[in-house]
């Protein structure tokens, strides 16, 4: 926001920056001069010893003319130290804490390490069960027919000879194969 004011020959612009700056320092001196007030509306009595006892000694100046009284600072007050023994009823208080707290760490990792047992155990039970190769089965008559091969293999050019092996092991698998059909039923 500017406003232009003409004054004789000049022009003055006042932007909304400097309006507003201006408002702020109003606001700013108003708060200062409410707390100067309350200052000196509370009767000072040190001050007032002070400025007669100036008053008193200097012989120059006019008893009208008042010294001029320095503004009184509201006390300050300093933190107490704490003591030694509440200092060291805090420490205990939190070396308690970090031991409580240490022992439950141990205790969780002992917990963690169980717990990591027990599952791996679990899983290899559950490995064991689930994937476990079938078991071959036994081949009947293998007696038998290892007998007809190797007498095969002896008699060459004449089988014949091996007839009697190979009847042997025919009834072999048959009764291999009634004993199977008895148990399917």
């Amino acid at each position: 926001m500017k406003s232009n004011h003409i004054m004789g020959e000049f022009t003055i612009h006042i932007s909304k920056g400097l309006v507003d700056r201006l408002v702020q320092d109003a606001d700013m001196s108003k708060k200062t001069k409410r707390t100067k007030r309350k200052a000196s509306r509370e009767p000072p009595v040190a001050q007032s010893t002070a400025t007669q006892r100036q008053i008193g000694d200097d012989s120059v100046r006019p008893k009208s003319e008042a010294a001029p009284a320095w503004p009184l600072r509201p006390p300050v007050f300093l933190p107490e130290t704490p003591s030694v023994q509440s200092a060291n009823a805090e420490l205990e208080a939190i070396r308690s804490v970090l031991r409580e707290s240490e022992k439950a760490v141990e205790r969780l990792q002992k917990e963690e390490e169980n717990m990591l047992q027990k599952v791996t155990q679990k899983a290899k039970e559950f490995r064991d069960k689930e994937y476990k190769l079938p078991k071959p089965k036994p081949r009947p008559c293998t007696d038998e027919s290892e007998a007809c091969l190797a007498c095969y293999k002896d008699h060459v050019k004449d089988p014949l000879k091996c007839a009697s092996l190979v009847t042997n092991f025919a009834d072999c698998v048959r009764r291999f194969r009634q004993q199977v059909e008895l148990r399917n039923v």
